[in-house]
């Protein structure tokens, strides 16, 4: 079954739920499509390096930046200084890979 590609991904956003998805990748649909607390209740219930990314950037999101560093540090990522949108796709590209 070939990989879904990141415009997939993209045009998934228009559908009332995610397509079969892994956790954080459903954390990112669900946080592209408003709901920002059900995207960090998936991203916090899980312990690993992708996952403190995705919590990194919604903390960076919610203007938490304080925050956002400690996750930042604990995925072993540099805190990001580009968009939002930029670093959202650079996540979802990285988890579809």
């Amino acid at each position: 079954m070939p990989q879904m590609t990141i415009e997939q991904f993209r045009r998934s956003l228009a559908g009332a739920q995610p397509p079969d998805l892994a956790p954080l990748l459903r954390a990112l649909w669900h946080d592209a499509s408003g709901d920002w607390e059900r995207a960090h209740s998936i991203a916090q219930d899980i312990d690993d390096d992708s996952a403190s990314w995705v919590h990194a950037y919604l903390h960076r999101k919610e203007g938490d930046q304080g925050n956002a560093a400690y996750w930042y540090r604990r995925a072993r990522k540099p805190v990001a200084t580009d968009s939002l949108d930029d670093e959202w796709a650079r996540i979802v590209m990285a988890l579809l890979d």
